[in-house]
């Protein structure tokens, strides 16, 4: 069928809607119309990273409604809206665990831009098209995506606030609630106010945290940290010694920390915030080769535990629909946070949200 796509077309350049030619879904495939679609930092850093070869059509918050499905598929039915999410095997160990962020397959099924077997579900004019990124490549009209990807989303939920769930916010908070399990009264500090940051301030307040503290640079973002739950933000330009300032608010340092920066400096600095026995939570992309941070002999007098977090430890068929409850009562405003943009829109939206004018973009479709 054909379809409109934001293309990456090389490292570093802007994206371009196109018109595709999208296969019919296989047996195992569900075909999505997409309703909307966040964008992740993740999502950049693959364009300019070039780490799938161009052309290639990436995204992996996408929401939208059913409209066929493979013989195989007993999960969703024509018609279901559903939010889409990583891609996990199922079968080994971790997945039926129940912990299919660090599925075996992980890389294989989400980060290589074409099917297990090699094939790529996306064409233009002969040519291939990279695609099945997270199992889904939902920066386009349509996308084909898989049982383990989907959640069902109840009707009366919008669902341009529901797409972010599937990476973002449920990295955010899963995170908090899930990763780190901070429990009530535990200090944490967050660095970092982006969505993934505000979305682990919104899970410290579900967990009850005591103090929340959150590090960001950007004024609106602080504020809207405090409305969140914080209960102290530091802006690091004013405090450039963070380790400094994290013990004028906790003299003995916090319970946990999660790094939504992937700065090297800035993980150093919040090993040395830790409280005895503190933990420290990482999910921000560091450049390659990155050692973790910290001191060895610093780490075993405190006893110290650097964890790295994929997804916020989330199973999406057992978290997601746990967070929109969390939505729909008012737990968790993500609302608050979200500019949509049309899906046209998608440079000038990466832009707006790189200057700061926004927190989390999502890109909504023409109806």
């Amino acid at each position: 069928m054909k379809i409109q796509a934001a293309v990456t077309t090389a490292p570093g350049k802007p994206f371009e809607i196109q018109d595709l030619d999208l296969e019919d879904p296989r047996d195992d495939e569900i075909l999505v119309r997409i309703a909307a679609v966040g964008v992740c930092h993740t999502d950049l850093v693959f364009k300019d990273a070039g780490i799938i070869p161009a052309p290639a059509v990436l995204g992996h918050e996408g929401s939208g409604v059913v409209e066929r499905v493979g013989a195989k598929v007993r999960k969703v039915a024509p018609g279901d809206r559903v939010t889409l999410s990583f891609r996990s095997c199922g079968a080994c160990p971790r997945c039926r665990s129940h912990d299919p962020a660090y599925c075996h397959t992980m890389p294989q099924l989400n980060y290589i831009g074409m099917r297990a077997d090699g094939s790529k579900a996306l064409a233009q004019g002969g040519q291939q098209v990279g695609s099945n990124f997270f199992g889904q490549s939902s920066f386009a009209t349509h996308a084909l995506t898989y049982e383990r990807n989907v959640v069902k989303v109840p009707d009366g939920l919008p669902m341009e606030l529901m797409a972010p769930l599937g990476c973002g916010i449920q990295t955010g908070a899963g995170s908090i609630m899930r990763s780190l399990a901070c429990p009530a009264g535990s200090s944490l500090l967050i660095t970092g106010g982006g969505a993934v940051g505000l979305s682990a301030v919104m899970g410290a307040k579900i967990q009850r945290c005591g103090t929340i503290i959150v590090v960001e640079p950007h004024p609106g973002r602080r504020e809207l940290a405090r409305e969140f739950g914080a209960t102290h933000v530091i802006d690091p330009k004013a405090s450039p010694d963070l380790a400094a300032a994290v013990r004028a608010i906790l003299p003995i340092g916090v319970d946990f920390a999660f790094d939504t920066t992937g700065l090297p400096e800035i993980q150093q600095a919040v090993m040395k915030s830790l409280a005895p026995k503190g933990v420290f939570g990482i999910v921000g992309i560091t450049p390659p080769g990155t050692p973790l941070p910290g001191d060895v002999n610093q780490a075993m007098t405190f006893g110290h535990a650097v964890k790295g977090i994929i997804e916020g430890d989330s199973d999406p068929d057992e978290f997601l629909p746990k967070l929109m409850e969390h939505y729909r009562a008012g737990r968790l405003p993500i609302d608050r946070m979200v500019k949509t943009f049309p899906f046209a829109q998608i440079n000038e939206a990466i832009a707006a949200q790189h200057n700061g004018d926004c927190v989390k973009v999502v890109l909504v479709m023409d109806r």
